[in-house]
């Protein structure tokens, strides 16, 4: 039952009391049903342009995806790993001595070491072992396979 309909029988229950209206509880309550209907009257009209704001949302985020589509095109793997931040890669590591966890970039990793910030702990970095994973796996995405 929508919020119209209720208000209806409500004033219909009202009509059926047969109160006077010009006396001062028949002024009120007939006050308190035009109030509802108005407000009833407003939230049909709220729900509609909400409704219609939504559509067009819609048409926008569809619009929106055509685009990027357009403009990023497909990822070369197909596995969806450039859908992700293409600003910087991150590596995370976890100091084997306070198992703090760390996030260093490919600078950072190319230094070869870094003391770890929380214990001091040095922690090195074996670039030849992750060019070989890197050669084995291709994309180098963590996402594909192959």
């Amino acid at each position: 039952m929508l919020v119209t309909e209720k208000v209806a029988y409500l004033k219909g229950l009202v009509e059926g009391l047969g109160i006077d209206t010009s006396s001062k509880e028949g002024k009120v309550l007939s006050a308190i049903m035009d109030v509802l209907d108005d407000l009833a009257l407003s939230v049909v009209d709220l729900e509609d342009g909400m409704s219609e704001v939504c559509d067009q949302i819609d048409a926008v985020d569809e619009d929106l995806g055509n685009l990027e589509e357009d403009f990023y095109g497909e990822d070369e793997c197909g596995c969806g790993c450039e859908e992700e931040d293409d600003d910087e890669d991150y590596y995370e590591v976890v100091c084997p001595k306070c198992g703090d966890t760390i996030y260093l970039d490919e600078d950072m990793i190319a230094e070869g070491s870094i003391d770890c910030p929380n214990c001091g702990e040095n922690l090195e970095f074996d670039l030849e072992a992750m060019e070989e994973e890197e050669h084995e796996h291709g994309c180098n995405c963590g996402h594909c396979d192959d």
